[in-house]
């Protein structure tokens, strides 16, 4: 069975200018992400887990250090090489995004009608809608649907283009608990269902729960790294220990 993903990242260093300040949002940062697993990157605003999903998914370039996900080298890559690689990874953003004049079978088919791909488009997106439990909803439009279901549509649409990959930035963050933990739910059970890697940056603990692993990070440094699978727990985290573990 093909499974997700790999991604290692060795001595990442990300700063921004802001004025005359120079901010660093990650510094030397190395950790490996295995395939198939689903990995929480947690703390608080400013600490580095919305910086480290851009620089995997390259949104944003690194200052320092690499990036390696199935053995290509990210960080070394040309404009046009991201742009190939970009659509090799599903991104889901705390908002949406979705197009409000198309439905939701068009919103999910958005990143791939440009493309030559080996399956059929709309059979696909139709699957996908209906893994996310919308099937029967294909024609709906956003403003027409909650805002759970908003984020299934965006799920989907970033399984479109079958990425082994796939980068969730606060997925939770605009829905109510109990439209969380279903989206939690559902991520889980794709991760399962389909080939794909899970990365979710959240402050939010019981979302890292869920997790098989949680990397926590404070001012851009990994502080700690906890194996969920072997009864780590979130609450037990300790600040002041560095750690780096493959699951």
């Amino acid at each position: 069975m093909p499974t997700g993903a790999e991604v290692v990242a060795t001595g990442l260093t990300k700063t921004f200018r802001s004025g005359g300040s120079r901010i660093v949002a990650i510094e030397d940062l190395s950790l490996t992400i295995s395939p198939g697993t689903m990995t929480a990157i947690s703390g608080p605003s400013g600490s580095g887990k919305s910086t480290l999903l851009h620089l995997i998914g390259a949104i944003e370039r690194a200052d320092a250090g690499s990036i390696t996900v199935d053995g290509r080298e990210v960080t070394s890559l040309r404009r046009r090489q991201l742009d190939a690689y970009r659509r090799t990874v599903g991104f889901v953003f705390q908002r949406y995004h979705l197009l409000p004049t198309l439905t939701a079978l068009d919103n999910v088919l958005a990143p791939v009608l440009p493309y030559r791909v080996r399956f059929d488009k709309t059979a696909r997106a139709r699957q996908l809608l209906d893994a996310v439990g919308l099937g029967g909803r294909e024609r709906a439009l956003p403003g027409q649907l909650s805002g759970g279901q908003q984020q299934r549509v965006a799920i989907a649409r970033a399984l479109i283009g079958e990425p082994r990959l796939l980068l969730a930035d606060e997925p939770t963050g605009n829905l109510d608990s109990r439209t969380g933990e279903q989206i939690l739910d559902l991520l889980v059970k794709l991760r399962d269902r389909y080939p794909v890697t899970i990365v979710i940056a959240t402050h939010e603990q019981h979302v890292a729960a869920r997790c098989d692993r949680l990397i926590r990070l404070r001012d851009g440094h990994i502080v700690d790294d906890v194996d969920l699978t072997q009864g780590g727990e979130p609450a037990d985290i300790t600040l002041g220990r560095i750690g780096r573990l493959r699951v």
